[in-house]
């Protein structure tokens, strides 16, 4: 049981790493000015200058400030390159820090500004990085080979390199971290593991056990809930678009075979839906307290063990996740089920392979000899140090049997999965926010180590493995259908411009959702038809045709290979 709740704490820090609010801002944080002066002052030193010199590294989510080279993989690439960070994590709201700087006119070195970008954009924050990669960036130009059109802008300039392109092979996760209906899995083995497929047929064996099980360790049975608060309302919205059959594209569905976006915000897949909870609110079934909760109350009323099901992506829950381990009562672990509206429908949670290119790192105006950060960078994402990133230092950390692939001993596994050695080695620094690689390395094997199949199923313990037979599947993941090829995906992922009428309609219309989404759920069942049409009235009155329009355009783009676009 500890290697398996060890597991969960690593896919947790792999997938929500950048969303986990443990930040505290360093009063000795030192500025660019600070940093410029401690910079090798002449531009034109050779790519194997070593002088040291240390970079102010913004990032735009939540994290705890350090210096790279307080961790060992830090120290590492220091000596390697002469280079060393100061990284300082958002605090605060994000849009309100990128604002100061682009009003002040002043930036760290290096900026990650996650879904600010475009203001900094904008601002013309970052210098072009062309021509320090053609000199300075070999080992990137090459990871990045297939992508570099990608994130090329339309005049010609690279201003930022994203991060996870995939090199060599896609690997799929064995297991569930993206979107799914998440059932307390005791109430499968209660009623013989039966196939549950549809949203009827889900909410109906909720509702049966709720019934019978009105009490769980004293508590109030909670049969379904969501995570609907602030930056996270998307958890919700974007559930009709599943339930129909479609990845997570943003609030576009994009239809496989006229490649045209529409929007779903108030299609008869969301008034289903919505009808669906608006149902099984009035019959009691649904969490009061679903649209007023903050993510720590969503995540403590999971960890309680007393909600019996919820949809939510696998990398917003992992410390419930971690919480439920801890009960020691397997049965109370949640399993991820593909629900669509009906039996007709193929699901498709399973991300396809994907590149985000509207995310990624930059270097500011304000940075001094900006080849050092291109030479670190570049360094950084040789094979051999993606491995130690991602895997750590073989022998110490995971094993090479015979045939040249990766594994990990329970020995190793406890080592890998500890927080306080991955924050002390530099992997909680270095998988993300940083250029890296995704998909597998030259000698086959994973890039990230839960990818890896042999990793996966020696986490399984007994109980999981009841599961896994009783539903005749080696993987959580064989449950769900394999991903369509989509050559566009994510569509949200595209450039929008600041102000444009697509950037003006997706900030209005997710005020509209989050007004009134709310009250049609909670609304009695007798008005449920005019909140309906009250929220489509007020939806159908922004450029609704606009929005459309440009994400069409973006996927129609994007198959011709023009990722970039005016």
């Amino acid at each position: 049981m500890v290697k398996k709740k060890s597991f969960l704490l690593l896919v947790l820090l792999s997938l929500l790493m950048v969303f986990v609010a443990c930040g505290s801002e360093d009063d000795t944080t030192t500025d660019s000015n600070d940093t410029s002066e401690n910079s090798d002052n002449n531009s034109g030193e050779e790519a194997n200058d070593l002088e040291p010199v240390t970079y102010h590294y913004f990032i735009g989510v939540a994290g705890s400030d350090l210096h790279t080279n307080e961790t060992e993989l830090g120290a590492l690439f220091e000596e390697q390159t002469g280079v060393n960070f100061q990284v300082e994590y958002l605090v605060g709201d994000l849009m309100e820090k990128l604002g100061v700087m682009v009003a002040g006119g002043s930036y760290p070195d290096v900026i990650v500004p996650d879904h600010g970008i475009e203001m900094l954009l904008d601002a013309g924050a970052f210098i072009p990085l062309n021509d320090l990669l053609e000199e300075h960036g070999p080992n990137i130009l090459e990871m990045y080979g297939d992508y570099i059109d990608r994130f090329t802008m339309t005049d010609g300039n690279i201003y930022y390199i994203p991060f996870g392109p995939t090199i060599n092979e896609f690997m799929p996760n064995p297991n569930i971290d993206q979107g799914a209906f998440w059932i307390q899995r005791g109430i499968l083995k209660e009623y013989g593991f039966p196939e549950v497929n549809t949203l009827d047929e889900y909410f109906d064996i909720i509702k049966r056990y709720a019934d019978e099980n009105p009490q769980i360790d004293g508590m109030n049975t909670i049969p379904f809930t969501g995570l609907t608060y602030d930056t996270s309302f998307f958890t919700f919205s974007n559930v009709p678009n599943h339930l129909a059959g479609y990845p997570n594209d943003g609030s576009v569905m994009v239809d496989m075979e006229t490649h045209e976006a529409s929007v779903y915000g108030d299609s008869e897949y969301a008034k289903r839906y919505l009808q669906a909870l608006n149902e099984l609110n009035a019959e009691g079934y649904l969490d009061r307290e679903m649209f007023v909760m903050n993510n720590d109350d969503y995540l403590a009323k999971l960890s309680s063990g007393r909600v019996l099901g919820f949809f939510d992506y696998g990398w917003q829950w992992g410390q419930a996740r971690i919480a439920i381990e801890d009960m020691d009562d397997p049965d109370k672990e949640y399993m991820a089920l593909p629900i669509t509206f009906d039996e007709s429908i193929e699901d498709q949670y399973i991300d396809p392979p994907a590149f985000t290119q509207n995310r990624g790192v930059g270097i500011s105006v304000d940075a001094e000899n900006p080849e050092r950060i291109i030479q670190f960078f570049d360094n950084l994402v040789k094979e051999e140090n993606q491995r130690l990133v991602m895997w750590g230092r073989e022998g110490e950390h995971y094993t090479v049997d015979e045939d040249g692939m990766f594994y990990q001993t329970e020995e190793q596994m406890a080592i890998v999965e500890d927080q306080d050695f991955r924050d002390d080695f530099g992997m909680t620094t270095f998988e993300w926010d940083w250029p890296r690689i995704n998909g597998t390395f030259s000698d086959g094997n994973a890039v990230e180590a839960r990818r890896q199949p042999a990793v996966a199923l020696q986490n399984y313990d007994e109980d999981d493995l009841e599961y896994l037979e009783a539903y005749g599947i080696e993987t959580f993941s064989e449950l769900f259908a394999q991903p369509q090829d989509r050559p566009w995906y994510p569509a949200w992922s595209t450039n929008v411009p600041q102000g444009s009428e697509p950037a003006i309609f997706a900030e209005r219309s997710e005020e509209i959702l989050k007004r009134h989404y709310p009250r049609i759920v909670l609304a009695d069942p007798a008005d449920f038809e005019d909140e309906w049409n009250d929220f489509v009235s007020n939806y159908r009155a922004l450029d609704v045709e606009a929005y459309e329009a440009f994400f069409t355009r973006s996927v129609q783009e994007r198959l011709k290979g023009n990722w970039q676009f005016e």
